[in-house]
């Protein structure tokens, strides 16, 4: 995988001057195994009073930034340079433990703490509509291994379902997403996430961009992007992207990961004015390889 660079511009317009308020932005890749930052550049019009970075419940890098005076736009200019070498799933003896895996999964005793919120289903199915439906994910016939049946999962939602971006905040419900049988990568991230909860399975959102390397076009360029997390033991926290059937990190950059998706907006903030100040948003990321990649030092 070459060396990527993301740029991610998000500007706000108004009528006329109006006062900012706080905004947090989550812009910067997670760093791992699997990606890491060689540079960021973050710039922000007009320039904050202060700009400070923490870390939140999850681990997820996150700026606040504050703002003095009024200004009729306001632009952040993310520019991110990083190293991304998507891993497989698992090793071959992972594999072959993956594949031992089978449904229902029992979690040990020291991890289902850690897993609870992200088994805990946040969204109602009172006909149990979406909990069958993912059980039709499960063989009647035998036994059924965890990892295919995640996986028919998301190649199900990449194949059946039709994606219609759009930049509002929010999601469908799961429900919604399955009666209308379309949706944004958020909502087919959610119905996923839903679906792997009612089998009991810790399952978190993530945020980020993706990457069409040369010959492959992704769904979902031009803006961020959004998939899933599932907690499977041994092989660890695999990711699914069921917008394009992707089954592991494969062309896809991590950015934010959290239980919902409202704990992993890009950008959000306030600002003071009248109703009627507010003009739009615009939005770009551009995802591209800028040189080839840094060899690996193996040790002797």
């Amino acid at each position: 995988m070459p060396i990527l660079t993301v740029r991610h511009l998000t500007r706000y317009s108004y009528r006329r001057p109006v006062e900012f308020g706080e905004h947090r932005m989550m812009f910067r890749p997670r760093e791992g195994y699997d990606q890491r930052v060689l540079s960021d550049r973050l710039v922000i019009t007009p320039e904050p009073v202060s700009l400070r970075l923490v870390h939140d419940v999850f681990g997820n890098c996150v700026g606040i930034a504050r703002f003095a005076g009024k200004a009729d736009t306001l632009t952040f200019e993310s520019t991110v340079e990083l190293d991304h070498r998507p891993a497989p799933v698992a090793d071959e003896d992972g594999m072959a433990d993956a594949a031992a895996t089978l449904y229902p999964v029992a979690y040990s005793a020291e991890d289902i703490p850690d897993l609870l919120r992200s088994i805990e289903r946040e969204h109602a199915d009172p006909d149990r509509v979406l909990e069958r439906w993912a059980r039709s994910f499960v063989d009647k016939r035998g036994q059924t291994g965890v990892l295919d049946l995640l996986s028919r999962m998301t190649r199900t939602i990449h194949s059946q379902f039709s994606y219609a971006g759009r930049l509002e905040v929010g999601t469908q419900t799961p429900l919604e997403t399955l009666r209308l049988g379309t949706g944004s990568c958020r909502d087919f991230a959610v119905l996923m996430i839903e679906a792997a909860r009612s089998l009991n399975l810790a399952a978190r959102f993530v945020s980020g961009y993706i990457y069409s390397s040369e010959g492959v076009e992704r769904t979902g360029g031009g803006h961020t992007h959004a998939w899933v997390r599932v907690y499977l033991p041994r092989c660890g926290w695999v990711e699914f992207d069921p917008t394009n059937g992707i089954v592991g990190s494969t062309d896809l950059i991590r950015v934010a990961v959290a239980r919902d998706p409202a704990q992993a907006l890009p950008l959000s903030g306030t600002w003071t004015g009248e109703s009627g100040d507010y003009a739009g948003m615009e939005v770009e990321v551009d995802v591209r390889a800028t040189r080839p990649p840094t060899p690996i030092r193996r040790v002797a």
